[in-house]
């Protein structure tokens, strides 16, 4: 059973089965120093597979760098240039795998697709991405940092996510009404708010986002997570 855990502003740790039965463990957008909200020290995060980085602000390639240093096993995964960006800060390219907005790319036994994102990154296009699992039938998305857009609901029929990570804080992304409006347009069977809080300028909060949502009369199920607390996935 695919597993996530909540690692503070818009880092999660994914735990999930890839075509072979194999488990793979995953980060996206480690952001650990510097994050007053996470809940683990860069030493906890050993026996990592993959490292997929949304957008290259700080705050969320954050530690992949040093993790992928620690973990000489583990690959990066992101749009080109920020993949190859990173690879040449841990010298091997052999460990980037580096996409495009397109089709899925074929990783480690996993499909994992690059989305759009609205919003700006130093490294190539920022993103977001669904990372698929056949043999467990799951499917997550993660919005990356963005604002809501009408393609949204694409992502939800093509890739019909079974968890959303959609970030509410405002400011720099949607806030709870947009990020509720982009839960009626993706439709996934469970949504979780992520990158709020963590700074002041972040005012939107999960409550609202939750309230929101269940003012809409949408079937999705809001799963509202403390750093450190961890969602197992039903597909």
């Amino acid at each position: 059973m695919a597993r996530i855990r909540y690692l503070g502003h818009s880092s999660f740790e994914i735990r999930i089965l890839n075509k072979e039965g194999v488990e793979k463990r995953i980060l996206i957008d480690p952001f650990i120093t510097g994050n007053p909200a996470s809940p683990v020290k860069l030493d906890e995060l050993t026996g990592v597979d993959l490292v997929v980085v949304t957008h290259g602000h700080g705050d969320h390639l954050g530690d992949a760098i040093s993790i992928l240093k620690k973990n000489p096993n583990a690959k990066v995964v992101g749009i080109f240039e920020l993949a190859n960006y990173v690879a040449e800060q841990i010298g091997d390219s052999s460990r980037a795998i580096g996409g495009n907005m397109g089709g899925p790319m074929l990783v480690d036994g996993l499909k994992i697709a690059l989305t759009p994102a609205m919003h700006s990154s130093p490294y190539g296009a920022p993103t977001g991405v669904v990372i698929i699992s056949e043999r467990e039938g799951v499917s997550i998305y993660h919005a990356g940092d963005t604002g809501i857009f009408a393609t949204m609901q694409l992502i939800g029929e093509i890739y019909k996510p079974t968890v959303a990570l959609l970030p509410i804080g405002g400011h720099f992304t949607m806030d709870p009404v947009e990020a509720a409006k982009a839960v009626e347009l993706i439709k996934p069977k469970y949504a979780i708010p992520m990158h709020y809080g963590t700074f002041p300028v972040l005012y939107g909060t999960p409550e609202e986002f939750k309230r929101l949502v269940e003012e809409k009369g949408l079937p999705t199920k809001v799963v509202i997570l403390k750093p450190g607390e961890e969602f197992e996935v039903k597909g």
